[in-house]
């Protein structure tokens, strides 16, 4: 506020002395004028031969002269010198028409005079007349206005500051309160919000905006939390398989079935893999931006690839009629599938159906229909959040760890895509659509 202050009051400085420079040079240019038409009234008199004896002028501050060529006098007004001209004709610019100034002791005044020539008489005969106008009044205009602006510049600085300050203190007032909230809630556990001002201006909409951003990160911490809470509760349930299994086998020593031992710690050791693999995985879509694939992909050949790995009695796959070219990550959108597929072939009662199509000139779509007891449409965006399980799959032995639909929706939303779940058709079942952009014509 100081640095404001001081250019308020070096730019108040620079305006007073311009100021002064124009008024000085206005006052000027008006004794000028009125010189000078003083001036061409007596060289009109003296082309007619009619000048008068003493020349007549208006007011006492007033002096005027009509010299010849040699420098006499010819005519004066009554105060003026009948000898010794004002100034000599040469001292002053005629064809600008401006004056000059002269100390008024020659004349016989206290002050500086303004004087100015205009050429009068006739070629046989020229004259110069001289006017001499006193500039004491402008001289105390001028000290006037100077007092008045030195008198009135330490109060109207201080007033400035005063406003200034109100201003300032009463602008800067919600932004203190902003930064004593955000002061308690990094003092505290990051929970509350903000105090926004009633007025509706910049400090409101950054409040505003700023208990947004606060609500964002608590839900990013929130979801953190709850994430870090469900892979630590999944990698328990492994973990504690394999110790049971190997203090059981410690306790019967001798009488330990190793080979059964060995098959039940592969299965709890491939399991935590897979959840380790899964959550490296999601960990390094949070990170990684949006980012369409890295070559052409044929969704068909690849559902293909992923219906060899079933039995031909539980998944069938209806070929497409033309290839289904798609941009994208090959090992990415083989997951994808991998994922649909292990989770419709988990839920399904009877068989799979793997489909392909294209969906408008710009898209191509699969789908993963199974006739299992399908998801009802209020749990339908649920199944998508990260260790989500429906009740029907609470196994934790038969089912997975709730990461794989998670999954899918992340690397389809890479690949520029959207994935939805609808009913079966015929019912009952889910059926999976996922809708990819298309390769662009060459």
């Amino acid at each position: 506020m100081a640095i404001g202050l001081l250019g308020v009051s070096a730019g108040l400085a620079v305006g007073g002395l311009v100021l002064l420079a124009v008024l000085n040079w206005t006052l000027h240019r008006n004794v000028d004028t009125e010189a000078l038409r003083t001036a061409d009234a007596i060289a009109l008199l003296a082309a007619e031969d009619a000048l008068p004896d003493p020349l007549p002028v208006a007011g006492s501050q007033v002096r005027v002269q009509v010299v010849d060529a040699q420098g006499r006098v010819r005519a004066a007004s009554i105060d003026a010198d009948r000898l010794v001209p004002m100034v000599r004709p040469e001292q002053v610019d005629r064809t600008a028409r401006a004056g000059v100034t002269v100390p008024g002791q020659r004349m016989g005044l206290t002050g500086p005079m303004r004087v100015v020539a205009v050429p009068a008489g006739t070629d046989g005969d020229p004259l110069t007349v001289l006017v001499a106008r006193s500039l004491v009044d402008v001289r105390q205009s001028i000290h006037v206005v100077q007092t008045i602006l030195l008198v009135s510049f330490p109060p109207l600085v201080g007033l400035l500051a005063l406003v200034a300050w109100r201003a300032v203190g009463a602008t800067l007032r919600p932004v203190e309160a902003l930064r004593r909230g955000a002061e308690e809630i990094t003092g505290r556990d990051g929970r509350g919000r903000l105090p926004v001002p009633a007025s509706q201006d910049e400090i409101h909409r950054l409040a505003v905006t700023l208990n947004d951003m606060l609500d964002r990160l608590r839900a990013s911490r929130d979801r953190e939390r709850a994430f870090v809470a469900d892979a630590a509760h999944e990698l328990r349930s492994p973990l504690t398989n394999l110790r049971t299994e190997l203090e059981v086998a410690q306790r019967l020593g001798e009488r330990t079935d190793w080979p059964a031992v060995s098959v039940d710690l592969l299965a709890d050791t491939e399991r935590l893999g897979r959840l380790v693999d899964d959550l490296l995985l999601l960990a390094r879509l949070d990170e990684a931006p949006p980012a369409r694939g890295t070559g052409p992909v044929d969704l068909g050949a690849l559902l293909a690839e992923v219906a060899a790995r079933y039995p031909a009695q539980s998944v069938h796959r209806a070929p497409a009629a033309s290839p289904l070219w798609v941009v994208g990550d090959p090992e990415e959108l083989r997951r994808v599938l991998v994922n649909l597929v292990d989770n419709a072939v988990r839920h399904a009662r009877s068989r799979v159906l793997l489909g392909g199509e294209p969906d408008g000139p710009a898209y191509h779509r699969v789908t993963v229909t199974d006739d299992g007891p399908g998801i009802p449409v209020a749990d339908r965006e649920r199944v998508f959040g990260r260790f989500t399980r429906l009740d029907a799959a609470r196994d934790r032995d038969a089912g997975g760890a709730g990461l794989g639909l998670a999954i899918v929706r992340e690397l389809v939303r890479r690949a520029g895509g959207r994935v939805e779940l609808t009913d079966a058709d015929p019912p009952p079942g889910l059926r999976v659509r996922v809708t990819l952009p298309a390769l662009p014509p060459d």
